[in-house]
């Protein structure tokens, strides 16, 4: 699928594969979100988008989207219970969904603080078999500190079909082997 943004499709080896898990991270303020909402954007002209934020209120992502120019199709939901966010993908069936970010996802039934070892282990393996079951093509977005590591637990990189970080207006992926 592609993301209409030429060098992430070149990164992501020509687009987004439908049904896979990628994990998009940076610094803050590289642009994550903004260069996700413009790729959501572009594929929303021809296939169902999905944009879940943990971090903006639906309203602020609408703004954004509005300063943007050509979101207007994206859904978008402002939601962190990672229940209603796998019931959300198997209900919509997007063809593509960005949440942003998984570090704000909590389940309810595990008693640890959302970006903890815990919640991020059980957020990315229920989206992992959300996105094979219902054919949803997720993206993930995750923070880096100034030095590249990521911010909380290394455990998604390993249930991930692709990494990607961004760095500047370079945007640089190592695929992670299954």
């Amino acid at each position: 699928i592609s993301t209409g943004v030429p060098e992430l499709d070149r990164v992501l080896g020509g687009g987004i594969v439908p049904a896979s898990l990628v994990l998009v991270g940076g610094e803050p303020g590289v642009g994550k979100s903004t260069l996700l909402l413009s790729a959501l954007g572009a594929i929303s002209r021809s296939r169902k988008a999905l944009l879940i934020s943990g971090e903006e209120s639906a309203a602020q992502v609408s703004l954004r989207a509005a300063r943007l120019g050509g979101a207007a199709a994206v859904g978008i939901l402002a939601e962190t219970d990672l229940g209603t966010v796998c019931a959300t993908l198997e209900h919509e069936r997007p063809d593509v969904c960005v949440i942003d970010s998984v570090q704000t996802l909590h389940a309810s039934d595990l008693g640890s603080a959302p970006g903890s070892v815990a919640q991020v282990r059980e957020a990315a393996g229920r989206l992992l078999r959300v996105a094979k079951k219902a054919g949803v093509a997720t993206i993930l977005v995750w923070h880096v500190t100034k030095e590249g590591a990521v911010a909380g637990p290394r455990v998604l990189e390993h249930l991930v079909d692709c990494v990607l970080q961004l760095e500047g207006d370079r945007y640089h992926a190592h695929r992670v082997l299954r």
